[in-house]
């Protein structure tokens, strides 16, 4: 199978969570798979110094800060055609809430980078299945009526995630949900008080369960 994954930036304060974006690449790798790396050419909402914790005075983009985890190798999510690959990913991160969508500043009424919502829309149109890490069901809660999907056990947006119209179900570490009916997979991740076994374990097991999605083992 060939996966496409997209990435927020680096750091899970302002971008991708670097833990469940390796461990997928991992996952997809010792499942016979391969994968190519996108992240939307855009400024990020802000800059962490993650030693701190504390906002930087400074801009950074979205898709070079994504390089980093991709060695470089990796594209502007404008470039991504859905009929190119089997699946698509989003690992988590609070870059998805900032820099995908504004789901960390506007709440539930965020919107979607334009890019993003037709890489989303697009693949899901194509029947092909869609996995999400941690924070990232939130963007597809705000995006596609009446999922299946988890955040782990976090009542506070699990709540969010009901009220955008899709269906919250508790999960524990390394623990999947599979909607079958809208081909979406998802693993509560950093969202749990996890260990970075687990975030491959919920990696492995969601990477399996797109698998079985499109009939490949």
């Amino acid at each position: 199978m060939k996966f496409a994954i997209i990435l927020a930036g680096c750091g899970v304060f302002d971008g991708s969570e670097i833990h469940e974006a390796t461990m997928t690449m991992l996952a997809i790798a010792q499942n016979g798979g391969s994968y190519e790396l996108f992240a939307p050419d855009v400024k990020q909402h802000h800059v962490m110094n993650h030693l701190k914790g504390e906002e930087m005075e400074e801009q950074r983009n979205v898709l070079v800060e994504s390089a980093r985890i991709a060695r470089g190798k990796i594209k502007a999510l404008r470039e991504y055609k859905p009929e190119d690959y089997d699946a698509l990913i989003i690992p988590g991160g609070f870059g998805v809430a900032k820099n995908l969508c504004t789901y960390a500043v506007d709440g539930t009424d965020f919107s979607v980078d334009r890019v993003v919502e037709e890489a989303l829309r697009s693949t899901h149109a194509a029947g092909k299945p869609i996995g999400a890490l941690c924070i990232s069901p939130v963007l597809l809660a705000g995006i596609f009526d009446g999922i299946d999907v988890t955040i782990g056990k976090d009542e506070n947006t699990a709540a969010d995630i009901e009220k955008l119209g899709a269906i919250h179900i508790e999960a524990g570490p390394g623990e999947v949900v599979t909607d079958n009916a809208n081909k979406i997979v998802s693993t509560p991740a950093y969202m749990l008080d996890s260990g970075i076994a687990d975030i491959y374990d919920g990696a492995r097991n969601l990477v399996k369960a797109i698998s079985e999605l499109t009939g490949e083992k």
